[in-house]
């Protein structure tokens, strides 16, 4: 098996373009995962595998096409999105805390390196992770505000995280009163963070709306439709392709699904890529439905074959 996978890892390096693998490693350090890139996708590439296997042994081939498809891309990139977008989420909720802090020890007297190093024995989650990385430079010889800045840069898929560290930044280089600056900042972020909240709640119902219907109701409507379908064509009254057309059903179930979770990121949190999560949970969600209405009797309507 260790030959064999490094086989893989092997084969995976040579299709993949070496470009394409640095940005992949990069997204999956991000992600705080444990494996060279080219591990991780061999990894993903063999579950993908086995479960669409598994699949082709009780459906049919393009059911396990698709749970091949669904597994691969939710390790390979759902997973890592999620624990990236989970981690900046607690980063962002702990910066106005963490800055608070920051501000208070400065004006006890302390330096700003001191402040820092202070910081990484409070408890604010991955943001103290963080901080301990930055003071670990600086120990290292590396000045503050280069340390600071590769803090801003690791972090960078979060606009409020990459903001307030350049203004910091900024603020150090002109010599200006850190502590207030500090206050200003965590501040500001703490207004950011309560405008989105509002945000969030102000359109609960129409995320609901979009995961009732895409989740729920249409793929329930669409595997009655199917069930249907297979009575008028067991009954002889029409021929109709029923395998074809139940497979047609249950494609258009998946993207409604992806474009709903699209369409609840951008009312929600005002971009397309934070609806990935959605998108993926609202296509198992009506996969599920979809299959299980189709293999259930209905008052006698028939099962699809």
């Amino acid at each position: 098996m260790p030959g064999l996978s490094s086989i893989l890892i092997s084969l995976v390096e040579k299709i993949v373009p070496e470009k394409w693998m640095k940005r992949y490693e990069l997204f999956i350090y991000s992600a705080n995962i444990g494996f060279l890139a080219a591990e991780y996708l061999t990894i993903s590439l063999l579950m993908g595998i086995i479960v669409g296997l598994l699949v082709f042994m009780v459906s049919s081939p393009l059911n396990s096409l698709l749970a091949f498809v669904v597994v691969f891309l939710g390790m390979a990139f759902g997973y890592p999105y999620w624990r990236i977008t989970k981690r900046i989420e607690e980063m962002e909720n702990m910066l106005p805390d963490a800055l608070f802090y920051l501000a208070s020890s400065l004006r006890a007297g302390i330096s700003f390196s001191e402040a820092l190093e202070e910081l990484t024995t409070a408890k604010f989650g991955p943001l103290t992770e963080e901080f301990r990385r930055t003071v670990a430079e600086i120990k290292k010889g590396r000045p503050t505000v280069d340390a600071l800045r590769a803090f801003a840069l690791r972090n960078r898929k979060s606009k409020i995280i990459y903001r307030s560290m350049m203004i910091i930044i900024e603020a150090l280089e002109r010599g200006a009163p850190m502590s207030d600056v500090l206050v200003y900042v965590g501040n500001d972020v703490r207004e950011i963070l309560r405008i989105r909240k509002e945000r969030k709640a102000s359109t609960g119902m129409q995320t609901m709306f979009f995961i009732i219907t895409s989740g729920f109701i249409g793929p329930l409507i669409l595997g009655i439709v199917a069930q249907i379908m297979v009575s008028m064509g067991s009954g002889g009254v029409v021929t109709l392709p029923v395998e074809t057309l139940t497979n047609i059903l249950m494609v258009f179930v998946l993207i409604q699904a992806a474009i709903s979770g699209l369409g609840i990121g951008v009312i929600r949190e005002g971009k397309y890529s934070a609806g990935l999560r959605y998108s993926l949970l609202l296509m198992a969600l009506g996969f599920a439905v979809f299959k299980g209405i189709t293999s259930i009797h209905l008052g006698g309507i028939g099962l699809v074959p």
